[in-house]
This record gives structure tokens, sequence and C-alpha cells, in this order.
């Protein structure tokens, strides 16, 4: 309870922040459609938001040592608020593309203050709690997010309204909080070919998992629209999403750490195919079976990430973790600028089955690359205990590391 007590105003921000900035993307594609933009100008807008959160990843630390945590996190957050704003100021697709990258800009940002802060208070006695109240928090923060789309009406100015309050009020808590700020922590090194030279088949999971999870998060809203959801129907289709890749972490973790995690890695992506295939033969029969075969998708391909990142540590030495975190952390956004808009293209050409379909596709793909690594080197002997990693911030491997060193 005093673990609780102590990080409060923290774990507030974090719940604050999801609730303001996680629910644009779904209202925006909603916006969207209601606006009469194409199906292609609604994946720009996720492309967008993507391209801001690697510029935020990448910024904050330096920010930080410039102004504080206090200040930047505060520069950051009123950055979202004003992409959330001025979206009814000005209603063109590519004026909300800028918008939405200063919401990938707050959210990236605020992570890497939210995390820093949280390193710098954790004791090793005291991490295990306080990331095990951090990762509830953001994940109930996230579903929250989902499901109050389906109160808030498209293309409205109060809608947004409400967003940017909530987005707002995650100001208060961490710059009133009466704990001292940390010092400022060191960025990492952005080393991309590092993630590579520790497991080709992690950095492949990795790309393949920002591929899968950036284009449903940002186009899944239009896609619900096109079989036949309404607005209410798609918050819980997005959420149910979100609570089958919560399930998913505990028994998928088990696994992870009792067999060679490049068979996980083929099986999860196998199920993504089989899940995929099943989301749109069901899709006309109601919106329970969607409901049903997205938690399954989520399921197997929210986890993809932790295994994906758990297999490069096993090749690591402590000093490479933070630095190997950042490198997959940059995979994944160079996965996720990209899908949301090929998504978006694929729908307005072939119909909305063709997401999947190149989800589907994807892991194809990380399925035949990782039976060819099976053949190339043998399994990693000790293997890293297996945890799951946000993407939230290139600072995240330094909550993690020690976890990885058990």
């Amino acid at each position: 309870m005093r673990l609780l007590v102590s990080f409060a105003a923290l774990f507030l921000s974090v719940l604050l922040l999801q609730l303001g900035a996680g629910g644009v993307a779904p209202l925006d594609a909603l916006s969207g459609a209601v606006l009469g933009f194409t199906r292609t100008e609604i994946g720009f807008l996720g492309s967008a938001h993507f391209f801001g959160f690697f510029i935020g990843c990448w910024w904050a630390p330096r920010l930080m040592g410039e102004v504080g945590h206090s200040r930047a996190f505060a520069a950051f957050v009123g950055a979202g608020t004003i992409g959330i704003l001025a979206h009814m100021l000005w209603i063109d697709p590519l004026v909300w593309g800028i918008l939405r990258m200063g919401a990938g800009l707050c959210v990236a940002g605020a992570y890497t203050i939210i995390e820093a802060w949280l390193q710098s208070k954790v004791t090793n006695e005291t991490r295990g709690r306080a990331m095990g109240v951090y990762r509830v928090v953001d994940i109930t923060g996230s579903l929250a997010a989902q499901l109050v789309i389906g109160v808030l009406e498209p293309a409205s100015f109060v809608s947004y309204n409400i967003l940017a309050l909530l987005l707002c009020a995650a100001i208060f808590p961490l710059t009133l909080t009466r704990a001292e700020a940390p010092d400022t922590p060191e960025a990492p090194r952005l080393r991309p070919a590092l993630a590579w030279r520790m497991s080709p088949l992690a950095a492949a999971g990795v790309v393949v998992s920002g591929v899968g999870g950036a284009a449903f998060r940002m186009v899944g809203p239009i896609y619900g629209l096109e079989v036949g959801l309404r607005a209410d129907q798609i918050a819980l289709f997005l959420a149910a999403y979100v609570i089958g890749g919560a399930l998913a972490q505990v028994p998928v973790g088990w696994v992870a750490d009792k067999f060679d995690r490049r068979l996980v890695l083929i099986w999860l992506s196998v199920l993504a195919v089989m899940t995929s295939a099943a989301s749109v033969a069901l899709a006309g029969h109601g919106p329970w079976a969607n409901y049903l075969t997205i938690a399954a998708f989520g399921f197997a391909t929210l986890p993809v990430y932790s295994v994906s990142t758990a297999h490069a540590h096993d090749f690591a030495q402590p000093l490479e973790r933070v630095e190997l975190s950042a490198a997959l952390m940059f995979l994944y956004a160079v996965g996720a600028i990209a899908s949301p808009l090929l998504a978006s293209v694929l729908i307005d050409r072939a119909g909305p089955a063709a997401m999947f379909g190149m989800i589907a596709a994807a892991h194809i793909l990380l399925i035949a690359f990782g039976i060819a690594r099976m053949r190339a080197r043998p399994a990693p002997g000790p293997r890293t205990p297996y945890t799951y990693e946000p993407r939230t911030s290139f600072l995240i491997g330094r909550l993690l590391g020690r976890f990885r060193d058990r």
C-alpha cells in the first residue's frame, strides 16, 4: 500500500494520459469517416501519429536535461492537448496529420518522463511490485480509452474537448507532487543494428508486431464500420483486442520461459494467421463473433513484441540491455509508421478483409524466417526471464533491465 501511495501521482498521470491520448486514434478514424475523408487519408493519420511518437522518444531525454522533468512533461502534454483541441477548428486530413504528430509526440515524451522518474525511485526490492502496478494501470487506461469511444459523438468539438480535458488533467498529479524530481537519465544511444546483431528473428518480430498492432489500432475502427458495427460496438471491438492481449501475458510468458522462444514466436504467428482468417470469415455473423475473434487475435499478436524482446535479450550482456531495448523500440516504430497507411490503401482497393490479409502476410513471413533461423543456430543457453515490455519509450529498458538479470 505504501508503494502505491508513493507512486500515486505518477500512476494517476499514466491513467489520465491513456484516457486522453489513447482515445484520439479511434475517434479520429470514426470522425474522418463521418467527414468524408478517404480511407487512405484516415490511415495517414495513424502513420503521422507514430512518426510523432518516434520524434518524442528521441527528443524527450534531451528536453528533460534542458528544462527538467515536470516542465518537459507539461510541454509534451500541452502539445498533445493543442493537437486534440485544434481538430475541429480546421477540418483537413493534412492538418489533422500534423496534429496527430503532436499526439504521438505527447505520448512518447510523457511516457519517457514517467518511466525515467519511476526508474530513479524504485529499488531492487520494490521494482517488481512497482512495475506490476504500472502495467495494470497502463492496460486499464488503454482499455478505458477504447470503451469511452462508445459514448463520444464522432466529428464533435465536445468529444475532442472531453479527451483534451482528460489529457490536460494528466499534468496536475506529476507537476504538483511533492516528490523530488530525479536526476536526468542519460539517453541511450540509438543503434538499430544492435538488435539485428543480437537476433535477426527478434528484430523481424518487433517489426511485424509494429505492422500488425499499429494497423489494427489506427485502422481497426474503419474495418469495424465496413463490417457493419456501430460506434458503441466498435468501442467494445477495440476493447476486446486489448483484453485478449492482456489475458495472453501470463500463459504466453510461462510458455516462453519453458520452451524455445523461436517456436513460441512461430506458433503465435500461426495463431495470428488463423485468427485473422477467422475474423474475416465471421465478420458478418454479428457483433459477438467479431468480439470473440478479435480477442483471439489480440491474444495471438500482442505478446509477439514481448517474446521477441525476451529472445533478443537472451543474447545480450547486462550493459547492452538499455540500448538493445531502444533499438527494438526503433524497429517497432519503423513497422508502425508505415502500416496504417498501407492498411488503409489496401482496404480502399480490396475491401476490409485486406487489412487482415496484410497482417497475416507479415506473420507468414515471420513463420518462414523463424524456421530458417532455427536451422541457422541452436537456441541460447540460459534464458532471461520473460517480462511484458510496454511499447512506450526508449527508456523502458532501464526499468526492466534488472528483471532479466535475476
